[in-house]
């Protein structure tokens, strides 16, 4: 019985595994906000745009590749508890980033994180590490997205309404920024 090749050498099949990456394979945690986490039912991996440059020229001006990139925005969507604990573990953290009402609230924000002792150094309870986990068809893990010091800039709004009929569960959304992220697989290997 004949053996069937290898992709690699099969000519126009370098694809070995054909098997399509799952929308719903995912898994999020947050360190300074892990009840948001907890109930994340969306996330995504931002997108990346490269700046482009002119090189001017007496015909036509020429686009070539610009040095800074640009990071999407990493967005959340959560189911909110009945507690509002998740919205409002969100919603204190861009408060407190904000201070609204004092001047004090920044430094309580920083006292009120989840590193506390000896670990903790002014800023690390401002800004938070995030990762995002790709699962596998089969709900292993297969790749991370770890994103460094994230914050919150943007909060959904929660809208009731007595005249629905049905009950839908309020999901919030929530947009970070953050400094970088990076792809790699389960043995922290880049991609």
């Amino acid at each position: 019985m004949p053996t069937r090749k290898k992709p690699a050498e099969r000519p126009g099949t370098p694809i070995e595994n054909r098997n399509f990456l799952s929308p719903t394979g995912f898994k999020f945690a947050l360190k300074r906000s892990p009840a948001a986490a907890f109930f994340c039912n969306q996330a995504n991996i931002p997108s990346l745009d490269l700046g482009i440059a002119q090189q001017t020229s007496y015909l036509k001006d020429i686009d070539v590749p610009g040095d800074k990139i640009q990071f999407g925005d990493l967005t959340l969507r959560f189911l909110v508890d009945e507690d509002l604990f998740n919205f409002m573990e969100i919603q204190n953290w861009i408060r407190g980033l904000g201070y609204p009402e004092k001047l004090s609230q920044l430094s309580d924000l920083d006292k009120s994180g989840k590193i506390t002792g000896n670990f903790a150094q002014r800023g690390e309870n401002i800004y938070s590490d995030a990762t995002l986990q790709i699962l596998s068809n089969n709900l292993v893990p297969k790749f991370e997205v770890f994103f460094r010091d994230v914050f919150p800039y943007s909060l959904s709004t929660i809208s009731f309404d007595a005249t629905d009929t049905d009950i839908e569960y309020f999901t919030a959304e929530v947009s970070f920024k953050y400094t970088i992220y990076t792809l790699s697989d389960m043995r922290g290997n880049t991609l």
